[in-house]
């Protein structure tokens, strides 16, 4: 694979990424893709190495190795580095329905468990994605290819995040006749409403609806099951449902001053900014970050694209709470390689606030106590303590002014509602119970559940994953066949 000793050798880089003073007055992608040229020369640092554990897609402590819908990294590497980007494409393809969108915005955990970066710096696996995804694309290599036959089964796929979509898709391109139910007024899930366009820009996402319906795929929008039609019309007009509608009931923050004004879940903020610059909608005064000082609690992804939100917004200052502290600048010995990297890292929303603000956003080990507000009943400030006590085992006290804060502590699985109508159980932590995990069937036979409603909260890769082998499993309930069925 690649050249001898080129992952020694051979620079690691990746794509190029535009200013960080250039981007905030945009709301265009801020990566930019890689040459030819580059890629080719990345995908030469990729190894021979006797097990890929770029691929396993596994969970080791908690985070995840690998690539979980198994990518096969080395191959499509290789063909790059040779210039064979239509066969690089088909490989990519083979595992993967959507790399415009794990390019984009997945984490890369394949990086994490890449060989090569057990003895240098790992190959640019999400890069090298990118542009062979976008030769495709440009090159008219990705069209609408339509089953030869249909089975006469009709599947129904509530939710069109990743995991929804990739479902529909997998099942559609066998010849199942699939509906995909989405109660917004697009499809994509939280591809559409809930990842901001500087990681996906909106197009992208509807170049893709637009080529599963041309292969057949029905997408019915501003559809609430469980509201609009029910769990037994449903039951009764499909042969099989599949339930992917995520899981986005937000984590509260139930302390004192809650209820003012100008306190947001952070979905609830990200949704209204994608719909305002999709349709030009005006922006509720409390979801506008505009010449406000904005406080993010939640130190995770989500509450990272706020604040790149805000920031494109014009907000007057961004901070954003964690309750951990800093990451280490390097492995400890309680992560080591193949495990996901726990390593500190300055990414596009942190650059963009040091390059505006003068420093990083983030602090540590902080925890809210209460919020205070005006005579208004507006928010106007909050105050922690640290989760990190000193000396006499108190935790400091710090008062911070805000106009506007968003809650972005994670969520609590899958609503409740919709699975309450299909008399569906869930466990504590919100996802829905299988009755056989191996088959992705629920208590109730014909019904199925994949992604982060069944998985929890997780990563992208995971969610289409999760739709792939539900419709495998569909498939075999429906036909008995291993049409799909991966080993």
């Amino acid at each position: 694979m690649g050249q001898l000793m080129g992952f020694l050798n051979i620079e690691r880089k990746n794509q190029k990424e535009r200013s960080p003073l250039e981007r905030v007055n945009d709301w265009n992608e801020y990566k930019e893709a890689m040459t030819e040229e580059g890629a080719r020369k990345q995908a030469a640092r990729c190894m021979d190495c006797g097990t890929p554990y770029c691929q396993v897609g596994v969970t080791l402590n908690r985070g995840t190795s690998g690539c979980p819908i198994h990518n096969l990294i080395p191959e499509w590497n290789d063909l790059v580095y040779r210039g064979l980007w239509k066969e690089a494409y088909e490989r990519l393809a083979k595992t993967n329905n959507f790399p415009e969108f794990t390019s984009k915005a997945c984490p890369a955990p394949c990086e994490g468990s890449c060989t090569a970066g057990f003895v240098s710096d790992p190959v640019s696996i999400k890069s090298i994605e990118r542009a062979i995804i976008d030769r495709a694309f440009d090159e008219g290599w990705v069209v609408p290819k339509p089953p030869l036959r249909r089975t006469g089964k009709k599947v129904a796929v509530i939710g069109s995040g990743p995991a929804g979509l990739a479902c529909a898709d997998q099942l559609n391109k066998i010849g199942h006749q699939v509906t995909v139910f989405e109660r917004s007024d697009r499809p994509g899930g939280l591809l559409m409403y809930g990842i901001p366009s500087m990681k996906i820009e909106k197009d992208v996402v509807d170049r893709r609806i637009r080529l599963l319906e041309e292969e057949g795929v029905t997408f019915k929008t501003g559809v609430d099951v469980g509201k609009d039609i029910t769990a037994a019309e449903l039951k009764k007009s499909f042969d099989a449902v599949v339930l992917c509608t995520g899981a986005v009931k937000h984590r509260e923050l139930p302390i004192e001053g809650r209820d003012l004004q100008g306190i947001a879940p952070a979905m609830d903020y990200l949704t209204a900014s994608n719909r305002h610059l999709l349709y030009n909608e005006p922006l509720e005064s409390d979801l506008d970050a505009c010449g406000k000082r904005v406080i993010v609690i939640g130190g995770g992804d989500t509450g990272e694209d706020c604040v790149a939100t805000a920031i494109r917004q014009g907000c007057k200052s961004v901070v954003q709470f964690g309750k951990h502290g800093r990451l280490p600048d390097r492995r400890t010995e309680g992560n080591p390689w193949p495990e996901h990297p726990n390593v500190f890292s300055v990414d596009y929303a942190y650059e963009e606030a040091e390059e505006l603000f003068g420093k990083d956003p983030r602090e540590y080990y902080v925890e809210t106590d209460k919020f205070t507000g005006d005579e208004n009943g507006h928010v106007t400030g909050l105050t922690t303590g640290s989760f990190k006590k000193i000396e006499d085992g108190r935790a400091e006290q710090k008062k911070w002014d805000a106009d506007l804060v968003l809650i972005a502590i994670g969520f609590r699985g899958a609503e409740d509602r919709l699975f309450g109508d299909f008399d569906i159980e869930k466990d504590p932590s919100g996802r829905v119970i299988l009755a056989d995990e191996r088959s992705y069937q629920t208590s109730r036979e014909g019904i199925f559940a994949a992604g982060d409603a069944r998985r929890g909260a997780t990563l992208i890769v995971w969610a289409i994953e999760e739709g792939r082998k539900a419709a495998a499993s569909v498939d075999l309930y429906l036909d008995g066949k291993h049409s799909l069925l991966k080993s």
